[in-house]
């Protein structure tokens, strides 16, 4: 695979070559936990002779895909420099260490955008790679990089999951229509942006009132997405509640063994059991009052929040009983349709009202 020089190659630098292995990051994005994702390229002479992704817990990494690459295609490597998103790894796991295998390749430079988040093994990539005499650049694109791993990165340093709480909202703040309008809000675009994010996603959590009233499938079905094993459904109750029908289809369908029950309520065990299960990152798809439970516990890292436009009058809101105030960064709105989609994180600075 080796891209022809030209004008416009010659020119690029470090972090144009990055970018390139973001992309290839971004294709295992759902696919690898509890692992993180991550892409490799290799170049020499300002030309790319390889590139990979890792594709999922205990297959190889991106750096090693990218050298077996090259080798398949009988593509010399010695003397070139690998551009990986993520600190190659340095200790052996399920799979050999990624510094071996740039050693063994003689490949002479390293450059790579995120550090490590496990402070045991942070720092410890550029350790080895300079006792074998190879150059090692840190920090590129290294926002880019650490965003591509925030799921990940938070799980190592709190053993919980990124959560994401997702809703579709009418302009009147509700999530349901008037009796007899119909079940959906948003449009099919925007239901096909719900399956995208569920397949990002390790785990769906909901409450029992949501599978009595919408008996939902809560699985990836798009025909447009990587085959990956069906995310963890969790659902809250309680035990003094109303008892969860034992028809709900995710009591009864073939992905019956992926269901779990959280009976106390509880966000944080909830969380904490998803984490123990390798769950990177999970969404919420809740009624108002669940999603708000989640936001005034502080457990919320992102929404995605769909605005339909209409005005329904619907009996149900989409956030209930917000005691806090959350303020919102990194905002990006999306037109999908008629629909609008909301990205966000919970901004540090969310303060209690008084």
């Amino acid at each position: 695979m080796i891209e022809p020089k030209n004008s416009a190659m010659s020119t690029r630098t470090d972090a144009d070559w990055m970018q390139l292995a973001i992309l290839e990051a971004r294709k295992g994005i759902g696919l690898t936990s509890p692992n993180p994702t991550v892409g490799a390229v290799i170049v020499k002479n300002d030309q790319l002779l390889a590139k990979g992704w890792h594709t999922g817990a205990g297959k190889p990494h991106a750096e090693r895909v990218a050298i077996a690459s090259a080798k398949e295609q009988g593509i010399d490597i010695s003397g070139s420099t690998i551009y990986v998103t993520l600190e190659p790894c340095s200790s052996h796991g399920r799979t050999p260490p990624c510094t071996a295998g740039i050693i063994e390749a003689n490949i002479t430079r390293v450059v790579y955008g995120a550090e490590d988040p496990n402070p045991q093994h942070q720092g410890s990539a550029k350790i080895v790679l300079d006792k074998a005499g190879i150059s090692v650049s840190t920090c590129v694109q290294k926002g880019d990089c650490e965003r591509l791993i925030r799921a990940f990165s938070k799980k190592q340093r709190t053993g919980l999951p990124w959560v994401i709480i997702k809703s579709a909202i009418s302009l009147d703040g509700r999530i349901t229509r008037p009796p007899g309008e119909g079940q959906w809000l948003t449009s099919p675009e925007s239901r096909e942006i719900v399956q995208k994010l569920r397949h990002e996603s390790d785990a769906i959590i909901t409450g029992g009132n949501t599978i009595r009233k919408d008996n939902p499938s809560l699985t990836v079905r798009s025909k447009n997405l990587a085959n990956k094993e069906q995310p963890w459904r969790l659902i809250l109750t309680t035990r003094n509640g109303k008892p969860l029908p034992t028809d709900a289809l995710v009591f009864t369908d073939k992905y019956s063994d992926r269901t779990l029950i959280q009976e106390d309520g509880d966000l944080h065990a909830a969380l904490e059991k998803l984490g123990s299960l390798g769950c990177n990152q999970v969404m919420v798809e809740a009624g108002g009052k669940l999603l708000g439970a989640f936001l005034d516990a502080k457990l919320v890292d992102e929404v995605a929040i769909f605005y339909a436009p209409l005005i329904t009058g619907g009996p149900d809101s989409g956030f209930a009983g917000l005691p806090n105030q959350f303020k919102l960064s990194d905002q990006e709105f999306t037109q999908i349709g008629d629909d609008v989609l909301l990205r966000a994180l919970i901004s540090s600075e969310s303060t209690v009202s008084n």
